[in-house]
């Protein structure tokens, strides 16, 4: 019941297992913003802490592993959520803890988000890590988003190209995930070209390459995107669709803020800050 006792209808819950970013623009504090962008509920297991601006990450502390798990179970036993997101993992140990739980929670809409490290370059995946997720993590997951470095560590390092993205897509479906979106954002061009694989099927998702400094975010934004409407129960290649539209609004609203990368702007669909 509301404030004015009217009866609202509980919206759909997602649930982020991502590190903090104190900054705002990325990690656990984007998913969050870009969720309620969607009218979704967003719930959150937190897996690091970071002190961090747009010019560097300070330090970071990693919470363990029986923490994150307990996060978990404590928001899927009572809230249901309908999808769960992975962001930063961290370490080898979360990696598997994540996987236990959503096999023991039976979460059929898994988003992973393979994140190794910061736009600014600090690591933020273990090595050891990116083992486990391939074994653990990704044999379970509805759709894995990475970016260009991070298919190339996935398949062993060898460099990828615009018209390698096909073939890496189906190598990494391979692994064990239903779907793949391979972001292109990172090779040259005026098209930003993101390479959908799906049922065997890719299809090519592109936007105009916007000249900006203001993507802090961007793939946290994206998958955050997808996930709050796959737990709305929108189709893996729509809610992709839309998710590219969304983030390219969110990169072209973004507004400078601090020294370095500024961070996209999520709140551009409700009206707020852009």
């Amino acid at each position: 019941m509301g404030a004015l006792g009217l009866t609202r209808a509980a919206p759909p819950v997602a649930l982020t297992v991502a590190g903090s970013d104190s900054s705002g623009g990325a990690g656990v504090q984007a998913d969050l913003k870009t969720f309620s962008a969607f009218g979704v509920w967003g719930a959150c297991a937190v897996t690091a802490v970071t002190a961090q601006n747009t010019a560097a990450v300070v330090e970071m502390f990693v919470l363990p592993a029986a923490m994150v798990r307990a996060q978990f179970d404590a928001v899927a036993d009572d809230m249901r959520p309908t999808a769960v997101k992975t962001g930063m993992l961290a370490t080898a140990e979360i990696v598997e803890s994540v996987a236990a739980a959503v096999a023991h929670h039976g979460v059929s809409n898994l988003v992973v988000d393979p994140v190794m490290a910061a736009s600014l370059g600090a690591q933020l995946l273990d090595h050891d890590a990116v083992r486990v997720m391939k074994e653990q993590l990704l044999p379970l997951c509805a759709l894995l988003t990475p970016n260009i470095p991070e298919a190339e560590a996935l398949l062993g390092g060898s460099p990828i190209e615009a018209g390698d993205m096909p073939e890496a897509a189906a190598a990494l479906a391979a692994m064990g995930p239903r779907a793949v979106l391979l972001k292109g954002g990172h090779l040259k061009g005026d098209v930003a070209r993101d390479l959908l694989w799906f049922e065997g099927a890719t299809t090519w998702l592109d936007a105009p390459r916007i000249d900006t400094g203001d993507t802090h975010g961007t793939g946290c934004t994206l998958s955050a995107a997808i996930t709050a409407q796959v737990a709305a129960g929108i189709p893996i290649p729509k809610a992709c669709a839309a998710a590219k539209a969304f983030v390219t609004r969110a990169i072209a609203g973004g507004f400078g803020l601090g020294g370095g990368p500024g961070p996209v702007d999520p709140s551009w669909a409700l009206g707020g800050l852009s």
